[in-house]
């Protein structure tokens, strides 16, 4: 495959079906670890990433053919925070920079509008997310939750 990511922009309604299948494609070897909620709600239906579009900016990756290679949302929560969730590079994509290049774009988005301090969330079972993100400076708060019967860790990193 010699296509080249071509630019990182921010998703509209047009991408669907682009980012369903990338998340479901990223998602996949990870689906029997998760709880069922929790892979819906991470893979999400055409309704709950319409409802995403509408309350958090959606970026992707987007290849030289038109096709969606990665994902990252992010959204202001308070005054100040930020939040990430979403990150999605498809397999086939993995290891050119396509999620250090979203992630540095999410980042920029919420530092533009004021944020300080970003927080995201990942399970145990993404290790490699989990090396990834300590690699850009996010660190465990010490913050668990559940995610739909699930244990969660919350990372954050201060801009």
């Amino acid at each position: 495959m010699n296509e080249k990511c071509r630019v990182i922009r921010l998703a509209s309604d047009a991408d669907t079906d682009g980012i369903l299948a990338c998340l479901r494609s990223a998602f996949r070897p990870y689906e029997r670890s998760y709880t069922s909620a929790a892979y819906e709600d991470t893979v999400l239906t055409r309704e709950s990433l319409h409802a995403r579009l509408e309350a958090m900016s959606i970026f992707v990756a987007v290849t030289d053919e038109g096709a969606i290679a990665g994902t990252i949302a992010c959204q202001v929560l308070d005054e100040g925070e930020g939040h990430l969730r979403g990150m999605a590079v498809d397999p086939e994509w993995h290891g050119r920079g396509i999620a250090q290049q979203l992630l540095e774009r999410a980042e920029s988005e919420l530092q533009a509008r004021k944020c300080h301090r970003i927080t995201l969330d990942t399970t145990e079972y993404l290790k490699r997310a989990s090396r990834f993100y300590e690699r850009n400076g996010y660190r465990r708060s010490g913050k668990i939750t559940d995610f739909f019967g699930m244990v969660i860790h919350e990372y954050v990193k201060q801009i």
